[in-house]
């Protein structure tokens, strides 16, 4: 919104006091730049964005055991007790290992997207098995994805080292595009991240 001499005016209200439409897009616009740009780092470099991802995964890992642990210890007389400690003791460990070891750390990140693409697969295809409409489309992308969990077990350990990087690098930048078309649509008047 701009106000009559031209100039944005990103705090203007209704008169029942919620902001206008397209107020804050700038925020938002920032947002999806930055998270594009990290997107495009880690395809540039993806076994620093999988190092990373490790570490960042390892110290809340870290933080969630140690809060776990504590809360097992002071909650006397609760019935979780000994779940929270136990929790917060695998918790700790793992993270551990990840932030000490980011490499075998990687490796189970890579297992778990090797996994989930598998099983994702599978699913598809028993989905798509029973589609009217787009059977073949539905069935090939649950082949492509146990392909490509095939792919990424064989390629094990060389694929720990850039493959959650690469992940990562995706989930960015089609964040980042996608926020940035909600600002631009925003400044406009469209509600942000409208459907």
């Amino acid at each position: 919104m701009t106000d009559p001499r031209g100039r944005f005016a990103e705090t203007e209200t209704t008169a029942a006091g919620t902001p206008r439409a397209g107020a804050g897009w700038g925020w938002i616009l920032a947002y999806g730049v930055l998270s594009a740009v990290l997107g495009i780092m880690a395809f540039a470099s993806p076994f620093s964005a999988t190092y990373a991802a490790t570490l960042v995964i390892g110290a809340f890992l870290i933080a969630a055991g140690i809060v776990s642990i504590v809360s097992g210890f002071a909650g006397k007389g609760h019935e979780g007790r000994g779940y929270a400690i136990g929790f917060g003791l695998v918790s700790l460990v793992i993270g551990l290992i990840m932030a000490f070891e980011p490499a075998t750390g990687a490796i189970s990140l890579t297992l778990l997207i090797a996994v989930w693409l598998g099983v994702r697969g599978v699913l598809e295809i028993g989905l798509g098995a029973r589609f009217r409409r787009g059977k073949g489309l539905m069935i090939a992308l649950g082949v492509v994805n146990i392909v490509l969990a095939v792919i990424v077990l064989a390629t094990l350990p060389w694929s720990a080292l850039t493959l959650p990087g690469y992940v990562l690098g995706v989930s960015f930048l089609f964040g980042g595009v996608t926020s940035v078309a909600s600002a631009l649509a925003h400044k406009k008047g469209a509600s942000a991240f409208s459907v």
